[in-house]
């Protein structure tokens, strides 16, 4: 069938991403967004004075851009700063660690932290880890699933032998016996949704691309990331339209023939690909799919942009200040619906590495990992800022001596305000990586019953997070254009 023309609604990472491909592939392409700017959950806000990420902060995997770009010949115009270290972790008992990408660093940095046989523990994870990522890169992260049946790959049998379908806590027990240690290297679970103890071991792909990877910063902000594909796509050709709603898809049996838009256009189109909210794709499709369980959704999280006029010795460009109560935060954000009690928090402080974001002082988010708002029935906007309040004090009893009194927030973002933003179940980060959402049993990003529909986004094949969606936008497009 033909696909000389397709509709790209969403210009996410995973819009983008799709555009690119897709103009690559020689196709035409008009892209709908119904924000006024590029970017999606990778964006940014200028407050007064200062420029804050008002989405993601932490970007992995920087090639997945370059592979889009690369698909139009454009070259990479963000200039990224590779972050050292990563992360900064503080804990409890006042210690603290820097995460290093770089092997020998990290292993003289957990040496001195926790000893010789913690550093010799960290090597054979890191082997552990990066073998993971080599089984999966390709024919897991990177490839369309048709059915179960397209589990049965060579590959399948390693990731069976390296433990990917056990669990991930104890398998990173398995090589560290610090507690500190493997909070360190296994929290990154809670992106995918889950507690560490019931991760399954292959999302050590997701501790792979942040402590050996790497983490970056774009210079200019987050937000650098949307600004620089959507204008790529412009040069190659692309249709590019902001404040454009899309309303509903005119159908002629199992063919999607035009995209409507909110404001009553017609764009007539041999395809399209919906990188949306899932539920928004659903809508616009007048359908979704019958599975024998319903969807079930990551945590959500309360945030807090603000700006100080002082720093701390203690905040990196990434610090994770982690609580006591570890394994209880996991039950009462995902199985009790509660707050957490004793929190665990990211602070992230992006003038560390760009100081052009601000006219003076520090910029300072603070991230609280909270229950969706299917998990959890609170009242966020009575409940909301005396939470916030609450994550400042916290904050300076952990070392953050004058915090209260220096941080002037700009912003207070709650899952109920993650739902205005049209996130399901108030959280930003979709869907959960359980096993039954996870490869071929996640909502696919074929469309059953229309031929010429394709999802993208964080709630389709693979997941979340931005290498994930970057991946997503490249595999929707080869639906498209392997079919022809």
């Amino acid at each position: 069938m033909r696909t000389d023309h397709v509709v790209v609604v969403g210009a996410g990472l995973a819009g983008l991403s799709a555009t690119l491909h897709l103009l690559g592939a020689g196709r035409r392409v008009t892209l709908l967004e119904l924000e006024d700017r590029p970017g999606g959950r990778v964006s940014g806000h200028e407050f007064d004075g200062y420029t804050a990420d008002t989405g993601a902060t932490v970007l992995t995997m920087p090639e997945l851009i370059d592979e889009a770009l690369a698909a139009v010949g454009e070259p990479n115009r963000l200039r990224l700063v590779r972050l050292d270290p990563a992360y900064r972790a503080r804990f409890a008992d006042g210690s603290s660690i820097g995460v290093h990408t770089g092997g020998e660093a990290m292993e003289a940095e957990i040496r001195a932290f926790a000893g010789a046989r913690e550093a010799d523990g960290y090597r054979k994870l890191r082997r552990w880890l990066s073998r993971l990522y080599a089984v999966e890169k390709d024919r897991f992260l990177g490839a369309n699933f048709d059915s179960p049946l397209d589990l049965a790959r060579p590959e399948l049998v390693q990731l069976v032998a390296m433990g990917g379908f056990g669990r991930l806590g104890p398998r990173i027990g398995r090589f560290l016996r610090d507690e500190r240690l493997r909070r360190l290297f296994s929290f990154q679970a809670l992106y995918a949704g889950l507690d560490p103890k019931t991760a399954l071991g292959a999302y050590g792909v997701i501790p792979y691309m942040d402590t050996i990877a790497g983490v970056y910063y774009p210079l200019g902000g987050m937000a650098r990331v949307g600004q620089v594909l959507a204008g790529a796509a412009e040069r190659a050709g692309a249709d590019v339209r902001f404040k454009t709603e899309a309303a509903w898809l005119e159908r002629v049996s199992a063919r999607v023939r035009a995209v409507r838009t909110r404001a009553g256009e017609r764009i007539e189109c041999d395809a399209v690909v919906l990188a949306t909210e899932l539920s928004t794709a659903y809508r616009l499709l007048g359908s979704r799919p019958r599975r024998p369980v319903p969807l079930r959704f990551s945590p959500s999280a309360v945030v807090l942009h603000g700006k100080t006029d002082r720093s701390w010795p203690e905040l990196d460009h990434h610090t994770i200040f982690f609580g006591g109560a570890w394994e209880r935060t996991f039950a009462e954000i995902i199985r009790e619906g509660r707050l957490m009690s004793d929190p665990s928090l990211l602070v992230t402080r992006p003038t560390a590495t760009d100081p052009a974001l601000s006219a003076g002082g520090q910029v300072v988010s603070v991230l609280a990992p909270a229950p969706n708002l299917r998990a959890g029935r609170i009242d966020w906007p009575r409940v909301g800022p005396a939470y916030g309040e609450e994550l400042i004090r916290v904050l300076t009893s952990r070392g953050l001596t004058g915090f209260g009194e220096a941080f002037r927030a700009g912003e207070l973002v709650t899952p109920r305000d993650w739902a205005e933003r049209g996130m399901a179940a108030g959280t930003p980060f979709s869907l959960a990586h359980t096993f039954a959402q996870t490869g071929p049993f996640r909502p696919r990003n074929l469309v059953r019953g229309i031929e010429n529909a394709v999802l993208a986004g964080c709630g389709t094949t693979p997941g979340v997070g931005i290498p994930p969606v970057l991946i997503s936008g490249r595999l929707a497009a080869a639906r498209l254009t392997t079919i022809t």
